[in-house]
């Protein structure tokens, strides 16, 4: 173990506690600089993994122990790897999974101890799966993994298959859609909420958006040219639903019908009756749902066929013409059928029984093949097992044991994947023949990570992160934790542009970041990585931000719909990383054909084209979209406060960036000071008293309670409050957000949180942001007491590991990070905890101002900061 360095807590020491499953609502996640990955519910399978170019489906295989698939009772996350444990009668098993350090590779180190005083005689038996795709494109925010047929991201039927890891007899759940759902005749939309309902608030409960890249190569199927009648679904439990009215109807390829909704149970049969007048016709008849593992129903050149959840099946003959046919689809656990007038005519397969992947042996390693890409991957077993099969997708290995009283044996299983048969099964092998070795070094190669990420001139990182020296145990967890998210989130390899802070995962994001979250820590990240984050300024501001709200960073492409927030995130960012550094050089550089500078003028001066044509007419309007902003507030759109306060503190610092730059810019600064002048006041017109504030909406102001206003009211213009706005403002955190050990984004008294149910931006919890952005907002309004207590606390809320996106409050009144919402289990903008310390407590701001004076102090109440890299901490003035 490397020694640590003074005043920072070890990495060790940063590790999660062992922790009981019923306490988790959102298993662990595994990570390596390259890849990502979840743990699920069983002792060692996987699923979510991604290694861009290559990314895997479905799962790795559940463990058995004589026989039955015990659950995990008990996990540790460690930031090399994550711990599970059970009890199999007399059998205490706890198994260990890491990736290999910047390697796509897999280890797992399996214990099993005889806890009685009788000799126990017992099988192991591994499955051995490897679904694994190689693919240059498609990494989005919903980054495309491998189907038996077909490449793309389908997070429900990917979530069924995981649950159903502890199954000792697994089931064919993926094909049991989630609720109720439409069915729609003709052109299927792309998978992703369409927008049916605009009032909608965007849950998340059942419909993803589609967050994919442009290269994803996802297109809309055109309607098969056929008539249709008689929808109806048949229960198992008994009787016939008719779905919609009785009349026929004719579909064209634009035809996009929705005939009405229906949920399908375990058994049920969807019918409809189908006449084709001409041979040949190929589209979509029928979709129930709008979603990648929808139940779909088509012609291909006449011939019937059949999609569902990863699955694609055509009949071998076409479909008779000029002739009505009944078309029925049986769903279950136990597959999907097709029949045609009542007889069987397409049964989809379980999906470990072969079709794209083959898994080979040649009686000591395990081959995986990839029938459509060039992956491939291979197991090695650091103990031979007494028997190893393959069948299908799928290999087993078996091993005997008998254990005396107390004894216990130690399995190490490698697998590697890759593009090369030969090199994949060479790296296994030589892996598993020094397991305990090359086990050991993952955590001990994270540990040097971790001295290196404070470390004065490493050569690991391109900067360092301050050390915090302190009394208050409490408060240096969180700041560590909050650094340690950072480097868990670093990744070293899917990017041309350098090492990058993915946004979140593992479920989502394998190379994606997002502007508006890297902004909520853009101090610390300078700190850290400086070359890293001016190159990827340069990458951000290339990208058309005011249509997307990500990009990938693998191929540089735009993810997503607009964020309101894209100009301030971007803009804050880039005015973090000069304050740091002092590159002032950066404003000369070209990005997407344009100086950098020209970006911050242009973002800064938005509200003249945002203007509303109501209300007083200065603020700006930031439209009708509440998925351009908080996503589930549904009220939260128009003429928001919080957005508005962004863009005064945008327009003052660009005022004084133009003055430190001289060169004749002095008029369009004053201009710049000008309109925020205007803009303040037109902001502060919409205080409500309380510590609310109101929105400006076409039919007139409405008042809200969220956290957002406060916290970018406070951050960008805290001298234009009064004394009393402060004081109120400070009340309204404490009395009505701030709970327990984390805080909620909504106040659960406001009128619109009844339909603001999600975990992160709504009343039900927090976005993990929001403690370190309140707090900093806090210790902007003088009051870093009560910012302290909140950062104090805030580490208490992680369960188990590091804040998720979502921290969601439980029954008891503790807090947890969330899985509902489709969350992401990590979210690097928790690292705003770290952020407000050194921003917070410490007041080094590192803004346009630190470019000219001394910003800042290492030495607080709370501590004293050493080793800070930035401008006037032993940083010069300017290198530009």
């Amino acid at each position: 173990m490397t020694d640590p360095i003074k005043g920072v807590v070890p990495l060790d020491e940063l590790a999660g506690a062992w922790t009981e499953r019923t306490e988790l609502n959102h298993l662990p996640s595994l990570r390596n600089q390259w890849g990502q990955g979840h743990v699920n519910g069983d002792l060692t399978s996987l699923s979510w993994l991604a290694f861009p170019p290559y990314s895997g489906g479905y799962h790795t295989g559940a463990l058995r122990v004589g026989g039955s698939v015990p659950a995990a009772e008990r996990l540790r996350w460690a930031p090399w790897g994550v711990r599970r444990a059970a009890t199999a009668g007399a059998l205490e098993i706890t198994t260990d999974v890491r990736m290999g350090y910047e390697r796509s590779r897999l280890m797992w180190r399996l214990v099993v101890r005889n806890t009685s005083t009788t000799p126990v005689t017992t099988t192991l038996e591994q499955e051995l799966l490897a679904p694994f795709a190689h693919s240059e494109v498609d990494w989005g925010w919903l980054y495309g993994s491998p189907w038996n047929d077909g490449h793309h991201h389908d997070y429900f039927t990917t979530e069924r298959i995981r649950d159903e890891a502890t199954a000792d007899r697994p089931r064919q759940v993926q094909f049991l859609p989630i609720g109720e759902r439409w069915v729609r005749l003709g052109s299927p939309r792309i998978p992703g909420i369409q927008r049916d309902e605009d009032t909608e608030p965007m849950l998340l409960e059942s419909e993803l958006p589609d967050h994919s890249t442009p290269d994803s190569g996802r297109v809309r199927a055109p309607g098969a040219v056929c008539r249709v009648r008689g929808i109806a679904v048949r229960r198992a439990s008994g009787g016939t639903e008719a779905i919609g009215d009785t009349a026929e109807h004719p579909v064209r390829p634009d035809t996009d019908l929705r005939i009405g909704t229906v949920r399908l149970d375990n058994g049920d049969a969807l019918r409809f009756e189908v006449l084709v007048d001409e041979p040949g016709p190929s589209g979509v008849i029928l979709t129930h749902g709008n979603h990648p593992d929808s139940l779909q129903v088509g012609l291909a050149d006449g011939h019937l066929s059949l999609r569902i959840a990863g699955e694609y099946l055509t009949a071998p003959e076409p479909l008779s013409t000029g002739t009505w046919h009944t078309v029925t689809v049986l769903t279950g656990d136990a597959g999907a059928e097709l029949r045609l007038d009542g007889t069987p005519l397409l049964t989809t397969a379980a999906w470990w029984e072969g079709g794209r992947w083959n898994a080979t042996t040649d009686g000591s390693t395990v081959s995986v093949a990839d029938s459509r890409t060039v992956a491939r991957s291979a197991y090695a077993f650091s103990a031979a097992p007494d028997s190893l099969e393959t069948a299908g997708a799928r290999g087993l290995a078996r091993w005997d044991l008998t254990l005396e009283p107390g004894e216990e044996t130690t399995l190490g299983v490698v697998l590697e994947i890759g593009s090369s048969a030969e090199g994949v099964t060479r790296d296994a092998v030589n892996t598993a023949a020094f397991f305990p070795a090359e086990f050991d070094a993952v955590a001990e190669r994270w540990r040097r990570t971790w001295r290196s990420a404070f470390e004065p001139g490493n050569t690991e990182f391109s900067g360092h992160l301050p050390t915090l020296r302190t009394e208050d145990p409490d408060l240096a967890r969180t700041y560590y934790l909050g650094a340690l998210l950072a480097v868990y989130l670093r990744n070293t390899t899917v990017s041309p542009v350098g090492p990058v802070f993915l946004t979140g995962g593992p479920r989502l994001g394998a190379t994606t970041t997002f502007f508006w979250d890297i902004s909520e820590w853009a101090r610390t990240a300078a700190l850290l990585e400086p070359d890293g984050m001016r190159r990827w300024i340069l990458a951000a501001l290339a990208q058309p931000y005011d249509r997307c709200h990500s990009f990938d960073t693998r191929n540089l492409l735009p993810v997503g719909n607009h964020y309101a927030a894209n100009d301030h995130s971007l803009f804050r960012t880039v005015k973090a990383y000069v304050g740091v550094t002092g590159d002032v050089a950066v404003l000369d550089e070209i990005a997407g054909g344009r100086r950098v500078l020209d970006h911050l003028r242009e973002m800064a001066f938005r509200p003249r084209e945002l203007r509303a044509s109501y209300g007083g007419g200065v603020l700006a309007d930031f439209g009708r979209d509440a998925w351009e902003l908080l996503e589930c507030v549904p009220n939260y759109r128009d003429g928001v406060v919080s957005l508005n306060a962004g863009y005064v503190g945008m327009l003052r610092s660009l005022a004084e960036l133009l003055r430190a730059l001289g060169d004749g810019n002095e008029a369009e600064a004053a201009v710049a000071d000008a309109e925020a002048a205007e803009l303040s006041a037109a902001v502060l017109g919409q205080y409500a008293g309380d510590g609310r504030w109101m929105i400006s909406h076409p039919e007139g102001d409405e008042v809200i309670g969220h956290c957002l206003d406060f916290e970018l009211v406070a951050a960008d213009m805290p001298e234009d409050l009064s004394a009393d706005q402060r004081g109120e403002m400070v009340g309204f955190v404490t009395e009505r957000l701030l709970d327990g050990d984390w805080m909620r984004a909504l106040d659960p008294g406001d009128p619109i949180a009844p339909l603001s149910d999600r975990p992160d931006h709504g009343a039900a919890g927090a976005f993990c942001a929001w403690p370190g952005s309140t707090a900093f907002g806090l210790c902007r309004l003088g009051r870093p007491e009560v910012a302290a207590g909140i950062l104090r606390r805030a580490h208490r809320a992680t369960s188990g590991g590091l804040w998720g996106q979502a921290m969601e409050v439980t029954e008891d009144g503790t807090y947890r990070v969330a899985g509902r919402g489709v969350a992401n289990r990590d979210s690097n903008a928790g690292v705003a905890v770290t952020e407000a310390v050194i921003a917070g407590l410490f007041g080094i701001e590192a803004g346009i101002e630190s470019l000219s004076k001394d910003v800042g102090t290492d030495r607080t109440p709370y501590g004293r900061l050493e080793n800070i890299r930035a401008v006037g901490f032993g940083l010069p003035r300017s290198n530009g």
